[in-house]
């Protein structure tokens, strides 16, 4: 069965709060990889607290994208 990614936006990703919750995510990516460099290419930035809008660099950690996208599902 194929995804439907045009109703999971207009079910989910368009909502106000999830547009917000991906801003700050995208801003945490922007302050790692400003602290990091190239170091950060193909792995996810991990909040600690599992808070995307702590965006605190003592809450952000770099870490693969398995082991991010598993701990969120």
């Amino acid at each position: 069965m194929a995804r439907d990614y045009k109703s999971e936006y207009q079910n989910y990703h368009s909502q106000s709060q999830q547009k917000k919750n991906r801003a700050k995510r995208n801003l945490a990516r922007r302050l790692m990889k400003k602290k990091l460099g190239n170091a950060i290419n193909g792995k996810d930035v991990h909040h600690k607290d599992g808070n995307p809008k702590n965006n605190n660099l003592s809450n952000l950690k770099i870490v693969s994208k398995s082991y991010n996208r598993s701990r969120n599902a």
